[in-house]
């Protein structure tokens, strides 16, 4: 019976420390997001939303950069079924994310699989899909997406506070936010050639595009650097090189690690 309890403890000592570990990891990416959250929740006021419904929107959609855009149509007075499609193409990346997670999170139990498919956002995909650990941990990764809803719902409250209080808070140049952290979730992900071309067109267009006014400038920026990156990437073989490193630092490892059996 003892050893049973010593299990049972050590097993839940164990997801305490990976649900930590996983808050751990994610606040940076919170406390980038701040500005951003006070910025949602004070916008929602200007538009006409009351601090209930601004609150609400941020536990509910939870989606920063789509909750933006929506408020911002909604001022516009633009309709609904508008507003739904394009918060359904801005939020789309999440189909992606969700695709590149798959293998992992399938095997879950239901009640997993949901949990961590509301929480899923570029920060929780960031520090969770990204090699953060070798095998892959819910609590780890409900640790990240819990403390980062968290955050993200207190933002949207002192701006809902702030913004009852504070005449002209978008004109402090808060939505810097937004650029900071998807800043701060690309750069450690470019780890190859490709991924920097793909990062290098992209920035390019998008300022041009947006010299020149053109409204499809971020898709169009998108689009070509993702085609650059991966026509960088059959050209050079890139794939291919970095498996074959792969399997001769695996050669290279058999050797110590027979050595150590024996």
């Amino acid at each position: 019976m003892s050893s049973f309890s010593n299990d049972c403890a050590t097993h839940t000592h164990s997801r305490a420390k990976s649900y930590w570990l996983g808050a751990l990891a994610v606040m940076p990416l919170t406390i980038a997001v701040i500005p951003w959250g006070i910025l949602a929740g004070s916008f929602a006021l200007e538009v006409g939303l009351t601090g209930l419904q601004s609150q609400a929107m941020s536990a509910i959609i939870f989606a920063g950069s789509a909750q933006l855009v929506a408020l911002g149509m909604i001022k516009a007075g633009v309709g609904l079924g508008s507003i739904l499609i394009t918060t359904l193409l801005i939020t789309s990346r999440h189909v992606l994310y969700a695709m590149a997670m798959r293998q992992r999170i399938s095997p879950l139990a239901l009640k997993w699989r949901l949990a961590l498919g509301f929480l899923l956002t570029d920060e929780l995909f960031a520090i969770a899909n990204h090699g953060q650990q070798h095998k892959f941990d819910p609590w780890f990764a409900l640790g990240g997406g819990l403390t980062f809803y968290l955050g993200w719902n207190i933002a949207t409250f002192i701006g809902i506070v702030a913004g009852q209080n504070i005449d002209n808070l978008g004109e402090l140049g808060l939505d810097f936010a937004i650029a900071a952290t998807f800043i701060a979730i690309v750069v450690p992900s470019v780890t190859k050639p490709s991924v920097l071309i793909c990062v290098l067109v992209s920035l390019v267009l998008a300022v041009v595009c947006a010299v020149l006014e053109i409204q499809s400038g971020l898709l169009i920026a998108t689009l070509t650097g993702m085609f650059a990156g991966y026509a960088y990437a059959s050209i050079t073989c890139e794939s291919v090189h970095q498996s074959d490193q792969s399997d001769q630092s695996d050669q290279s490892d058999k050797p110590a690690a027979s050595e150590e059996s024996k």
